[in-house]
């Protein structure tokens, strides 16, 4: 089919009052003249970092094995649906994360720096991964890059072993004296992602007053729904569909405030009781911002260094940092091993989500890189080698289903490098890298 009318330009926005909804890409956006079943919609690339704190039981970690990624360890049986899109690593180190401390290991994952060890606002690490991408594939994009995170917290001064609590409060840093903050409230970010005009409190209040954000653009949807074939009419319907059900989703997390008398400490206020169900929203959140191309650079927190967060509902009711610290105790290995295990079946959500939203002639996850894992080895030394690192995604021509186990220690800079390279984004060195990993193959052409 030859398309002759005037394409739809790549960004599209329904606007109505405070509110602005980007579509996602759709056949209708290739220009005129191209033959439709030949060519679909160009893709655009994503990169996506999750952080683990406090390291991993790595004996229930680390599949058997290396090359082929056959059987998956017992941490990560949850991700057996996307494993064809799964490199696991063994054996990468962050040098410059020693002395060994909890800040430094935050600090450390996405900079591969070694942090300023400073109690006061004389900080200094290094620009972060992220952030180098998102100052390349992210000037595009409404928002660079979005920084998440699971728990709101505002301490200050020194949090652990003379280090600032900036360090452990903030994954990216875009430069090497300014952290950005990460956001933990979904309606904070749902608003980021789809308000327009007025101040934050103005699009709070005209959203609360009203059903649904979709209402304010219910007209611009008959217009553009007028102008598509029935392909995109389906995946714009999906898509706004996936919209109202996260508002709705946030909705009822704010409405159950008041009928929650013991609230966590470690939530903010209106967000998900549970930790999963939050969790999965802002996994969701992150789905919407890529799918729409609000953003292509990703950062989420799923806990925060030295956290003390409980997991009940896992059968670990015991705080998770002082837990980390086993000592050999088996009971408390195999409660690190579940609670490792439980924040994998999120990010497995989080993939399946990706792998499940079609884009051109793949899904988002055929087009993303996500790197997954933690700054820290073993939590009981706080030691920084044999880190707990997995790399999900297809984009520059990924190659998923192994397992790669190197012999000595592989600088985890190396794989940030590569990663980047992958996104299009060209250096020649990052951090204390060696060299880009060959085992990954070469980028895709920009």
């Amino acid at each position: 089919m030859i398309i002759t009318k005037k394409a739809l330009p790549r960004r599209v926005f329904l606007r109505g009052m405070g509110a602005s909804v980007a579509l996602p890409l759709l056949d209708a956006m290739i220009p005129a003249g191209v033959a439709l079943a030949a060519t679909p919609a160009k893709p655009v690339r994503r990169l996506g970092y999750v952080y683990m704190p406090m390291g991993s039981n790595i004996a229930q970690w680390t599949p058997p094995g290396s090359g082929k990624l056959g059987e998956l360890s017992p941490s990560l049986q949850s991700l057996a649906p996307v494993a064809g899109k799964l490199t696991v690593f063994t054996n990468m180190e962050l040098k410059n994360a020693y002395p060994g401390t909890h800040a430094t290991s935050n600090a450390a994952f996405l900079s591969a720096a070694t942090a300023k060890w400073t109690e006061s606002s004389d900080y200094y690490l290094g620009t972060t991964a992220d952030q180098i991408a998102a100052k390349q594939i992210g000037q595009s994009t409404r928002l660079p890059s979005l920084e998440l995170s699971m728990d709101l917290l505002t301490l200050v001064g020194q949090c652990d072993n003379g280090y600032a609590c900036v360090y452990q409060n903030n994954l990216s840093w875009s430069s090497p004296t300014t952290p950005l903050p990460s956001e933990a409230h979904p309606r904070v970010v749902f608003e980021r992602l789809f308000g327009e005009g007025g101040s934050a409190a103005d699009r709070r209040a005209e959203l609360r007053k009203n059903a649904s954000l979709l209402d304010f653009v219910s007209e611009d949807i008959a217009r553009i729904k007028r102008e598509l074939g029935p392909g995109d009419q389906s995946r714009v319907g999906l898509y706004l569909d996936s919209v109202r059900e996260v508002e709705r989703r946030i909705q009822k997390a704010e409405s159950e405030v008041a009928e929650n008398r013991l609230p966590d400490l470690d939530r903010p206020v209106g967000v998900p009781a549970a930790y999963a169900d939050h969790a999965k929203l802002m996994f969701d959140l992150q789905v919407l911002a890529m799918q729409a191309d609000v953003t292509r650079v990703t950062t989420f927190q799923l806990a925060r260094e030295t956290s003390n967060r409980t997991y009940p509902e896992i059968g670990v009711p015991d705080a998770h940092h002082p837990t980390t610290h086993h000592k050999g105790d088996p009971e408390k290995l195999a409660k690190v091993a579940k609670i490792n295990a439980f924040h994998v079946s999120l990010f497995s959500y989080f993939l399946q989500r990706l792998a499940a939203t079609k884009e051109g002639d793949g899904s988002l996850l055929d087009n993303s890189i996500i790197l997954y894992g933690s700054g820290m080895g073993n939590p009981d030394v706080h030691d920084h080698t044999n880190l707990p690192i997995l790399v999900a995604g297809g984009a520059g021509n990924m190659k998923g289903g192994r397992h790669i186990r190197y012999a000595a220690p592989m600088p985890l800079a190396n794989l940030h490098l590569t990663l980047l390279d992958k996104a299009g984004v060209r250096l020649d060195k990052f951090a204390d890298s060696t060299g880009k990993i060959a085992e990954l193959g070469e980028p895709l052409s920009v």
